[in-house]
């Protein structure tokens, strides 16, 4: 009978040593949570890519009804084609992803700054589970980031583009607006956790910043403009061009609907994210705070 009670309890502790990393990520994540909202840049970061998304969103639609009003006066053509609300908010996103790129930067490049992460990997020895402990929070926060700034922007292209001057050239059908709010709120959360490994790999502000604008815009854009079809294919399958086809965006850079289907875009964004994370987690494991 003691034996029995020696067994249950054997496995009682195996079960419980069994759940030790999960709490240990839970309670990692709770006091990533806590450092998120505990500094005034997490909310400057959201107000600006909330104004960001807003502003870019309602210039592009007004260009967009404005095109489509001066096509439709020449003779013989066919009346102009409304404006789908989400199409200008889901173009806007490769403006306002920089102000969340901001945000996810500095959860890690922050603490190496200041010194303190020191402290973090002391509470949290393990590399891996830090890091995943700042994806875990990221994320959630990046997509609801993303889906209520682009609702706003959504009701205001909307708003604009109902004005007389614009004839009411605009549609905003639920279930595509819905499909486009949730694309920008996956898009963001991906480019958040994309920075996050990058920041970790590289710990400076700085060359984070400098290296995700390059991956996200200044280099498919290089390479879009040598006009190699090489080049291009490249181009279109990093990140920003992968997300755009991901998000089903017709107005954007290339001219034109991205050349492949959106789960391919999803697939390519989530190998560049995974790779950031990879190398950020393969730095972290080798080199002290």
């Amino acid at each position: 009978m003691s034996a029995d009670r020696g067994t249950d309890r054997g496995a009682g502790m195996g079960a419980g040593a069994g759940w030790g990393p999960v709490r240990s990520l839970w309670q990692a994540a709770v006091a990533e949570w806590g450092k998120l909202w505990s500094v005034r840049s997490t909310w400057w970061c959201l107000a600006g890519a909330a104004a960001l998304m807003v502003l870019a969103a309602v210039t592009l639609g007004g260009a967009s009804a404005t095109d489509a009003l001066r096509a439709a006066r020449e003779p013989g053509a066919p009346p102009a084609a409304p404006v789908v609300a989400g199409e200008p908010v889901v173009s806007a996103t490769i403006f306002a992803q920089f102000a969340l790129v901001a945000l996810a930067m500095l959860t890690v490049t922050a603490e190496y700054a200041t010194g303190s992460v020191r402290v973090t990997l002391q509470a949290v020895p393990v590399r891996g589970v830090m890091l995943a402990a700042k994806a875990l929070v990221l994320a959630p926060v990046m997509f609801a980031a993303g889906v209520l700034s682009g609702a706003v922007a959504v009701a205001a292209v909307y708003a604009l583009l109902s004005a007389d001057v614009f004839g009411g050239l605009v549609v905003a059908p639920p279930g595509e607006v819905a499909r486009d709010l949730l694309g920008v709120g996956v898009f963001f959360a991906l480019v958040a956790v994309l920075t996050l490994g990058a920041g970790a790999a590289l710990r400076s502000a700085a060359g984070t910043l400098t290296v995700v604008f390059l991956l996200l815009m200044g280099l498919p854009l290089m390479l879009l403009m040598t006009g190699s079809q090489v080049a291009v294919e490249l181009s279109l399958r990093m990140p920003m061009f992968a997300g755009l086809a991901f998000m089903g965006s017709a107005d954007n850079l290339t001219g034109g609907p991205i050349p492949y289907p959106a789960v391919e875009g999803l697939a390519w964004l989530v190998a560049w994210t995974a790779a950031a994370l990879a190398a950020g987690h393969a730095v972290l494991r080798r080199r002290d705070a």
